[in-house]
């Protein structure tokens, strides 16, 4: 049976891209729309073969560095990362900030490009250009996050890319089934999920970096990750409260 950390590992990974999947898949399906469907395929493609040669590079050099200095800025990196993503998805919980609507995206985005002007020739320029630099910006947090969390050792590389990986077959194929944005995915409940669980990673790896010695060693993240997420709870709770006061 795996581990915890590596079970964390492939399914935080998994979640994280889920989403950072989604949303450059609504800025691509609004390129095809509006612009060129072979520039936007063709760029987001290239975008994916950067981010698959940036995780062999990184990857590979991981191991060769000290373990407890990677663990602890990796752990001081892992949990700012989870607790911007637990902020915000708070903040969309209480009803500070709106939450995220791909169709409306979709619709927002397409209207745009349809505007930046005539295409010319065999290839738009406009739309390679966009949807490489949203596939790559999306991207690099999710090479980020699997390198991070698959940072103890081969195996937890390997589930957090195979979590990953399948993530990122999930989103194109359900793109091809649906020939639109993926809406039905509760994606503020997954990142303020995925928030909580790289929180917890990330205090657990600083605690390994220093040199702690966690009660239940592996099976310590679960109640870490918990913690992060039950004071998400209170917290939008209580912002909530305050906004209906006024």
């Amino acid at each position: 049976m795996p581990s915890p950390q590596l079970m964390t590992a492939a399914l935080t990974s998994g979640a994280a891209s889920l989403v950072e999947f989604i949303e450059a898949l609504t800025v691509v399906l609004a390129l095809g729309a509006a612009r060129s469907w072979r520039s936007a395929l063709c760029g987001a493609a290239a975008a994916m073969m950067l981010l698959v040669l940036l995780l062999a590079l990184f990857g590979q050099a991981i191991p060769h560095l000290p373990t407890g200095a990677a663990l602890l800025g990796l752990g001081i990196l892992l949990l700012l990362f989870g607790t911007r993503w637990l902020r915000k998805s708070t903040r969309r919980a209480a009803g500070l900030i709106p939450l995220r609507d791909e169709a409306e995206s979709l619709r927002r985005h397409t209207e745009r490009f349809a505007g930046l002007g005539a295409r010319g020739g065999r290839w738009d320029a406009p739309a390679l250009a966009i949807a490489f630099q949203a596939t790559a910006f999306e991207g690099l947090e999710v090479v980020f996050i699997v390198l991070a969390v698959g940072a103890a050792g081969p195996s937890a590389l390997r589930a957090a890319t195979a979590g990953a990986g399948a993530a990122f077959a999930a989103v194109c194929a359900l793109g091809l089934l649906l020939h639109g944005p993926i809406t039905r995915v509760p994606e503020n409940s997954l990142k303020r999920l995925i928030g909580a669980m790289l929180a917890g990673l990330g205090t657990f790896w600083i605690g390994e970096g220093a040199g702690l010695s966690w009660p239940g060693e592996d099976l310590a993240i679960l109640p870490l990750g918990l913690g992060f997420l039950l004071l998400s709870v209170l917290g939008a709770s209580i912002l909530a409260r305050g906004a209906a006061r006024g």
